[in-house]
């Protein structure tokens, strides 16, 4: 649910920044756009079941995080680069860094849920 929540508000906040005020950050704001794209992947993969959803879900949330960690260090390290924040700017600072702690677990949950083990082994593990 959280996923869905940062996928709705993400996108919505870029296509506003896009559409009113481009010129003024093009990078943040395509950056903003960017991370609501990998929160919309990772919100329907996690939706769904199977392998490739599990798969394509671990590759998103991995994204997040390399993403919320480089962006994070990228406005710290040079902050004039960045006229606006972004969802990932000082790690997700402007919301209270869910950024940074929402793919950690979202990880550790999708690697304790492994979605490529038959349904019978899973069961004998839970």
């Amino acid at each position: 649910m959280v996923y869905a929540i940062f996928a709705l508000s993400s996108f919505a906040r870029s296509v506003y920044q896009i559409a009113a005020h481009f010129d003024q950050a093009p990078l943040a704001y395509l950056l903003s756009a960017f991370a609501a794209a990998v929160y919309i992947v990772a919100t329907l993969s996690l939706a769904r079941s199977g392998a490739t959803a599990w798969r394509v879900a671990v590759i998103a949330v991995g994204i997040e995080l390399v993403g919320v960690i480089g962006v994070g260090l990228w406005t710290v390290l040079d902050p004039q680069l960045f006229a606006d924040d972004t969802v990932w700017s000082h790690f997700g600072s402007g919301y209270g860094y869910v950024p940074l702690v929402l793919p950690v677990i979202g990880l550790i949950w999708l690697l304790m849920h492994p979605m490529w083990r038959p349904a019978a082994e899973q069961m004998d593990n839970e």
